[in-house]
């Protein structure tokens, strides 16, 4: 089955959760892909055990090195996909969404906006 990764702002709000789980992605599904969620790339917990540090100079420091793991983690979610799906809702691309487009389109993925 082919792969898509679905890059969006929408995991930031639970309203946007929702809309990606029950109403994008099964779309995507029922084109025959399965989803690659970014999402779901870096587990929940390292979020949690980030912005549990107390010490303002110790989660700055850890916020950092998460934010290469999850960009780490996104690109080899990018690069395993046969496609990316990018939500372009709002008045502005969200810039997430905007670095996924970009290093897809240098990886050469197919890139569909919606």
């Amino acid at each position: 089955m082919k792969k898509a990764y679905v890059g969006s702002p929408l995991g930031f709000f639970e309203a946007g959760r929702v809309f990606l789980r029950e109403k994008l992605h099964p779309a995507i599904e029922r084109a025959g892909f399965s989803i690659i969620d970014p999402w779901h790339l870096t587990p929940e917990e390292e979020f949690t055990r980030v912005a549990s540090i107390s010490g303002e100079k110790e989660r700055k420091d850890a916020w950092r090195e998460l934010n290469l793991v999850i960009g780490r983690n996104n690109a080899r979610g990018i690069e395993d996909a046969d496609c990316v799906v990018a939500v372009l809702d709002g008045s502005d691309v969200d810039s997430g969404t905007s670095a996924e487009i970009g290093y897809a389109c240098a990886k050469a993925k197919t890139i569909l906006g919606y």
